[in-house]
């Protein structure tokens, strides 16, 4: 009469029961099996590390994005330079032909101005975020490339690139006052010894080009490379963080509707338990 020893254990399993229910349920609605340090704090931690990886990997994602389109520009405007170099070499050619008249070269010149300020203008215009690779007369120097020692699954597997550097790009045209400058932004074919001394200093010109090319490929096919393993670096630490703290929602769903059930066996054992005394109580009745 004084315990209820079944009501007390009904309770108990009861309780147990409904925070099973609740933890399910959480499971469900937030589709994550570790929501918190209080469900499982070593996977926890080692969820919220990979996570601050994902970080580093999304700045090193926008750095070598933005090296890109720099390359890319820079990639875009060399290959048009030299086209243009091409048609250039072709017009000093014709012009050193001693036997067309002046009219005919004069033509020829003008063509030839055309193309060498169209040149100027593309290496004046190819820029991205104040970067301009065919302005530099020197060695340029491209930082996009963060370490990603830190970011990698392994230490066995750690990568990390050097400062990408870029030669021989600049091309802008030699200045007058620069020595033995017979080809320069104010060059022209007046004459057909100056156009043959031109024709010359072009074949040096298109050669500085062909090199600008070669460097300017080399990079792009690097940068593009690093995109690649980057994105299936960040793919698969967001598999890993997954398959920690992900839940199984065909299991929970399962798990809930049992669970269900029990609570509601839960609560019947609960009032067969507490109508046990009332039996008791019958007896005493006259």
């Amino acid at each position: 009469m004084n315990t209820n020893v079944g009501a007390m254990v009904a309770l108990q399993e009861l309780n147990r029961t409904s925070k099973g229910l609740s933890t399910t349920e959480s499971r469900i609605s937030s589709g994550k099996n570790v929501n918190s340090t209080r469900d499982d704090s070593a996977t926890f931690v080692t969820a919220q590390g990979l996570r601050g990886k994902q970080g580093d990997l999304k700045a090193v994602t926008s750095s070598l994005s933005n090296a890109k389109s720099v390359v890319d520009i820079a990639v875009s405007g060399t290959e048009q330079i030299s086209d243009i170099v091409n048609e250039m070499k072709t017009l000093a050619k014709q012009a050193g032909d001693t036997t067309i008249s002046a009219t005919q070269r004069d033509s020829l010149n003008k063509d030839f101005i055309g193309l060498r300020e169209r040149i100027k203008t593309i290496v004046n215009t190819s820029e991205y975020n104040d970067k301009n690779l065919l302005k530099m007369a020197t060695t340029d120097t491209v930082t996009p490339l963060q370490s990603l020692a830190n970011v990698n699954p392994t230490p066995a597997s750690a990568f990390t690139p050097d400062t990408m550097t870029i030669t021989g790009s600049g091309l802008g045209l030699p200045k007058a006052a620069d020595a033995a400058a017979a080809f320069n932004d104010s060059t022209e074919l007046t004459d057909a010894a100056t156009a043959a001394t031109v024709d010359g200093y072009l074949s040096t010109y298109k050669t500085t080009v062909n090199n600008a090319l070669s460097n300017l490929g080399t990079a792009a096919r690097r940068i593009d490379s690093q995109l690649t393993f980057t994105s299936k670096l960040a793919d698969t630490i967001e598999a890993g963080i997954g398959n920690l703290v992900d839940a199984d929602m065909a299991k929970e769903s399962a798990r809930l509707t049992a669970l269900q059930t029990k609570q509601q066996l839960g609560v019947q054992a609960l009032s067969i338990a507490n109508q046990s005394p009332q039996m008791i109580g019958q007896l005493f009745k006259g």
